[in-house]
C-alpha cells in the first residue's frame, strides 16, 4: 500500500472493524502523515522508530493499529506504553479508551506515581489488556509482582527523549529486561539525540524509521509573535497583553517551579483567574487544577515544561512564553499545546534584550521568522478599558433593576445641589480607582532595540542611496560600552558612598542582580562621600523598588529613594556602567581625583618606561 497517498482515508489502512467504526464515530476523516506512515507497519508487527513533534497525531498513530491487534478475550497486559509524565499517561489512556469504545471486554489502566497503590492494585486484578504508565511506577509494580508482562505483545516508548532527560534511562533498561524477547517495540521521540539512537540500536529489531515534521516544525494554525521587553517590565507588559488579547484559555510557561507560584500570585493580584501547575503539587491537586481549566473555572495556568507534558485542553487558545526556553525544541513543544487538531492558536514569546540569540536559534529550528510585536501602548489599554466599562454600563442598564438608584441619584442632586454630570463623573472615578481607565505611560522599549532599529534603518537608506556606511556602522559599538541614553531614566539616591568603600561596579552589580535589570540600562552613577546618585528606568515597579531598599552594598543598606534634583550636581566624577572599573575609592579632596591631563600634556609611554621604579610599580599593580 502506498502510504504517501494523502487522498486515502482510515478505511484503507487495514484497521480492525471495531476500531475503524470508532474512528468514524469520532469524526476522523483523513489520517495525518505520521498516522498514514506508522499504522501499516505497526499492524504488520514491525518495530518502529518514529520522530514527530507534539500535535502531529502521534497517539492515534500507535494506538489504532495496536488496538486492532488486541485480543479482548485474553486477559493480562498485551500492550505497555511508557510515558514521561502522569498527565501524558492519562491522556494516552483516555485516547485508547475512546478508540476501543466498540471493543467488547477491553480494559486500559493508567498507573503513575502520586496515586494510591490500593486503587491501582484493585484495577490490576481485573487484568487490563493495555497498561499506560510512568517508568517508576511500572517498575514498582513489576518488582512487587502485581504486574506481569508474560503475554506482552508490544512495548511503546512515548516521548522517549523526555524520559531520558528526566533520568529514566536505567528504569527503562530494567523494564526492557522484563519483557518477552519477541515483543514488538515502537519508540517515538520529538528529537533524535545520540542516546535515543543507542536505545534503538540495542532494543529494536530491524526497525522502520519514520520522520514526520509539521510544516516548518510547527503547525500552521498557530500565529506566533515575539515582544522584546526588559525583565524589569515583563510583568507589566504581560498584564497589558492579557487585558487586550481575546483568549479562552491560556498557558504561560516559566523556567522554574518557584516562578509558577510567584507569577500566578501576581496575576491573581491583578484580577486574573490564574493558578500554578508544577511538579511539587500532588496528583490530586494537579488533576483538579487541570479540570478547573477545562470547565472554565480558571483561565490561565502558569506551568513548567515538565508539568505541562501531555496537557491537552481544548479551550487553550493562547500560549505565552514568559521565560524563553533555552532549548529551541522545547519552544515547539510548548506552543504545540494550542492549535491542535485543526484548532487555531496564538503563541506570544517575551524576549529580554540579552536573549536575542535564543530567539534566532528558535527561528532557525522552525525555519521561519517569529514576527515582532510592540508592547501594548497606554492609549490601547485605555481604549480597551473604556470599551469594557461601556459594555458593563449598557449591560447593567439593560439587565438590572435600578429604580432605587435612580431615586438615590435624584435625591443627591436635589438635596446637595449636585449636577447629574458631576455625580456620574464621581461614580465613574470611584468605579475605576483600582484600574484607571486613563492609562498615562507606555512601557519603555529597550534602548538597545531602539538603537538597533534606528541604525538598521539608517544603513538601509545609505545602501539604497549608494552612500558608504559610517565608521560606527561598520565597526559596531560593543554592547559592554553602549552610548548613554538618559531618556526614560529617573535619578535615585542610595545611602552608600565613598566612606563605605562603594565602587560603581558594586552598585551596578547589586542593582542588576536584585532587580533583574541589565547593567546597560542603568544610567549615570555619581558616588558621593556618604551617599550616591544613580539613574534608573522610570516607572519602577513598587515591589522591586521596595526590595532594593533592603539590598546591601559593602554592608550598607541601599535605602533607595527619589533624589532631590536640586542637589544632584556636585562636580564629582560620574560613571556610566560601560565605564565601571574596580577602582579604589578616593576622597573628594584627593589631589589625584581630578580629570586626567590632555594627552599632549602627559608623558608618552616610552618616557614613562624610562622613569625610575616604573617596572616595580607595574608589578605591584598587577599583584594588587
Amino acid at each position: 500500500m502506498d502510504t504517501s497517498d494523502t487522498s486515502l482515508g482510515f478505511s484503507h489502512l487495514g484497521l480492525a472493524s471495531p476500531i475503524a467504526q470508532a474512528v468514524n464515530d469520532l469524526g476522523y476523516e483523513t489520517p495525518t502523515p505520521i498516522q498514514r506512515q506508522c499504522i501499516p507497519h505497526l499492524l504488520a508487527g514491525r518495530d518502529l522508530l518514529g520522530q514527530a513533534q507534539t500535535g502531529t497525531g502521534k497517539t492515534a498513530a500507535f494506538a489504532l493499529p495496536l488496538l486492532s491487534r488486541i485480543d479482548p478475550h485474553q486477559p493480562g497486559a498485551q500492550v505497555l506504553v511508557l510515558t514521561p509524565t502522569r498527565e501524558l499517561a492519562l491522556q494516552v489512556a483516555e485516547a485508547f479508551q475512546g478508540y476501543a469504545q466498540h471493543l467488547a471486554g477491553f480494559l486500559v489502566l493508567p498507573i503513575y506515581g502520586g496515586q494510591g497503590y490500593g486503587l491501582q492494585l484493585s484495577q490490576l486484578r481485573r487484568q487490563p489488556q493495555v497498561i499506560v504508565g510512568t517508568p517508576g511506577r511500572v517498575m514498582d509494580h513489576l518488582k512487587r509482582g502485581t504486574l506481569k508482562l508474560d503475554g506482552l505483545k508490544t512495548l511503546v516508548l512515548d516521548e522517549a527523549d523526555e524520559m531520558l532527560n528526566m533520568g529514566f534511562a536505567e528504569d527503562i533498561d530494567w523494564i526492557f529486561e522484563q519483557t518477552p524477547p519477541q515483543r514488538q517495540v515502537a519508540l517515538f521521540s520529538a528529537t533524535m539525540p545520540t542516546a535515543i539512537r543507542r536505545v534503538a540500536q540495542r532494543r529494536l529489531n530491524d526497525p522502520v524509521e519514520v520522520h514526520v515534521v509539521a510544516d516548518s516544525e510547527t503547525v500552521d494554525t498557530i500565529e506566533q509573535h515575539h515582544c522584546v521587553v526588559t525583565r524589569f517590565h515583563k510583568l507589566d507588559v504581560l498584564t497589558r497583553i492579557l487585558e487586550l488579547e481575546t483568549f479562552d484559555g491560556m498557558l504561560i510557561f516559566v523556567r522554574t517551579k518557584h516562578a509558577t507560584v510567584e507569577l500566578a500570585d501576581k496575576l491573581k493580584a491583578h484580577g486574573f483567574a490564574a493558578e500554578a501547575l508544577n511538579g511539587d503539587m500532588n496528583q490530586e491537586m494537579r488533576e483538579r487544577t487541570v479540570e478547573r481549566l477545562k470547565q472554565g473555572q480558571l483561565d490561565i495556568l502558569v506551568a513548567t515544561d515538565v508539568a505541562a507534558r501531555g496537557l491537552d485542553v481544548e479551550r487553550l487558545s493562547h500560549v505565552v512564553n514568559y521565560d524563553i526556553p533555552t532549548d529551541p525544541s522545547a519552544y515547539v513543544h510548548r506552543i504545540g499545546r494550542t492549535g491542535r487538531a485543526g484548532r487555531t492558536g496564538r503563541a506570544i514569546l517575551l524576549v529580554e534584550p540579552r536573549e536575542r540569540g535564543l530567539l534566532r536559534a528558535i527561528e532557525r529550528t522552525i525555519r521561519r521568522t517569529v514576527p515582532a510585536m510592540q508592547p501594548p501602548s497606554a492609549s490601547q489599554l485605555s481604549e480597551s478599558r473604556i470599551d469594557r466599562f461601556t459594555l458593563e454600563l449598557r449591560k447593567t442598564l439593560t439587565e438590572q433593576d435600578l429604580d432605587f438608584f435612580y431615586r438615590l441619584v435624584s435625591r443627591l442632586s436635589s438635596e446637595h445641589e449636585l449636577d447629574l454630570m458631576d455625580i456620574a463623573a464621581a461614580l465613574a472615578y470611584l468605579n475605576q480607582r483600582d484600574r484607571p481607565l486613563d492609562v498615562k505611560t507606555d512601557p519603555p522599549r529597550p534602548p538597545a532595540a531602539e538603537r538597533s532599529t534606528r541604525e538598521n534603518s539608517q544603513r538601509g537608506e545609505r545602501r539604497r542611496e549608494g552612500r558608504p556606511e559610517t565608521r560606527r556602522e561598520t565597526n559596531r559599538e560593543s554592547p559592554r560600552r553602549p552610548a548613554r541614553n538618559s531618556e526614560g531614566l529617573t535619578r535615585y539616591r542610595i545611602e552608600v558612598g565613598h566612606q563605605h568603600g562603594a565602587t560603581p561596579r558594586d552598585i551596578v552589580g547589586a542593582i542588576a542582580n536584585e532587580s533583574g535589570l541589565e547593567g546597560r540600562y542603568i544610567g549615570r552613577i555619581d558616588i558621593r562621600q556618604e551617599y550616591s546618585l544613580v539613574d534608573l528606568p522610570a516607572e519602577m515597579p513598587r515591589e522591586i523598588f521596595n526590595h532594593l531598599k533592603r539590598v546591601f552594598v559593602r554592608g550598607q543598606a541601599l535605602r533607595i529613594a527619589l533624589a532631590d534634583h536640586a542637589a544632584d550636581h556636585s562636580g564629582e566624577r560620574e560613571w556610566s556602567p560601560g565605564e565601571v572599573r574596580d577602582r579604589r575609592p578616593r576622597a573628594p579632596n584627593d589631589a589625584t581625583s581630578g580629570e586626567r591631563p590632555p594627552r599632549s600634556d602627559r608623558p608618552s609611554f616610552e618616557r614613562q618606561r624610562q622613569e625610575p621604579g616604573f617596572h616595580q610599580e607595574r608589578r605591584r599593580k598587577r599583584t594588587d
